[in-house]
This record gives C-alpha cells, structure tokens and sequence, in this order.
C-alpha cells in the first residue's frame, strides 16, 4: 500500500527489452540506499518490484499488461517518473490508501495556469468517474489529489506549487497520459451497490 505522497524523482538510466516485458532501471540514490531485492516501490502509481539494486540505481521487471495499460511502456532514457516507497505500519497516512494498481489512463484534457498554481482537468473512461465525487481522492502517476469537480468523462483538481514542482505534472502537456487509480472505499461501495437486487 501507498499514500501518494511522491517521496523523489527518478530518472530512467535503460529500457532493457526482456520479451515479453521490459527491464526499467532507474536512478535515484536516496530511495536506492533504503531499498531492497523485493522492495515494492510506486513507480507514477504503479506497484513495480525491485529486482536489481546497486547504490544509485535500481530495476523493475514490467510485463505487457502493464506496459499496455500504463504510461510506463512511454517512458524512455532520461525520462522522470514519480517515486514512493510502500508504507510500513505505524507511518504516517498523510495522503490516503492508494494500491498501485492502475485503473486506466487518462489524458491532460485542460490546463490553466494562475502564477504558481495549476488547475488541470482529466479526460477519463466514464466507468473511472462513477467512482469519483467531489472533494473525494484520486491518484493521478502516483500523486494524491483532491477532485474538485467531476463530470461524466473527465475530472478537475487544482494543484498548488509544491506539487508541480515535485512531481512530473508539473511539466505535463495538453494531450500527456497519465495513470489513474480511483479511490480504495469507492470501488468497494460501487460493487456493493451493483451487487444490491434491484427493487
């Protein structure tokens, strides 16, 4: 589990082809000297397991489902991507549950930018958006965030500095996929009413 608050940035140093997947290593010293051989780490909000470590890089093994259904099968040499390390029992749950198990894609839809800050809007599947309310959470690469307002096929949220200065949305463009994890509760309170005899 994971809180989608970004701990770093990584850098991607090889996109070693391991048919039918890829190996993706990525730099980044301060997350590769905690780390360990099985580590789960949140690479934009998808659970990757690391399985080559040295002291500035590490590696993950991703397979054609997750290259297909992720914005990680775009990522290439020098690309950045948002990293978080999985929880441990007694941290600290400052964003909230987050799985790393992508939903679907979405794309950058609009952007408008006011000095400092950032108001985005993501086209997404509508089935994404029935488990979406406003004021509710989503993660969008990793990044906890707070929906603002939700519509049939896309979604708002608005960004403040930090964020897009820590985190690859920062440098999103109109037209940018991105991964999309809805809410925990929300998806169990859909197939809870979905599962209901209808009256």
């Amino acid at each position: 589990m994971f809180t989608g608050l970004v701990e770093a940035l990584g850098e991607v140093v090889a996109v070693e082809s391991q048919p039918p997947g890829v190996r993706l290593v990525m730099r980044n010293g301060s997350i590769a000297k905690d780390a360990a051989i099985g580590d789960s780490i949140a690479v934009n909000g998808c659970c990757l397991t690391i399985v080559i470590l040295d002291e500035e890089t590490f590696g993950f093994d991703a397979g054609e489902e997750t290259l297909s259904r992720t914005n990680l099968g775009r990522l290439a040499k020098g690309s950045r991507a948002n990293l978080e390390r999985s929880l441990q029992f007694g941290d600290r749950l400052g964003g909230h549950l987050v799985t790393g198990h992508i939903d679907a894609m979405g794309t950058l839809d609009e952007r408008r930018d006011d000095a400092d800050w950032s108001y985005f809007w993501f086209r997404v599947p509508r089935q994404l958006t029935r488990q979406m309310a406003s004021k509710g959470s989503v993660t969008v690469d990793g990044v906890s965030l707070t929906l603002v307002d939700v519509e049939d096929e896309r979604f708002s949220v608005a960004l403040i500095p930090h964020t897009l200065q820590v985190t690859t949305l920062g440098g999103l463009a109109i037209g940018g996929g991105v991964n999309i994890e809805t809410d925990l509760l929300a998806k169990y309170v859909e197939r809870q009413l979905e599962s209901r005899p209808s009256s």
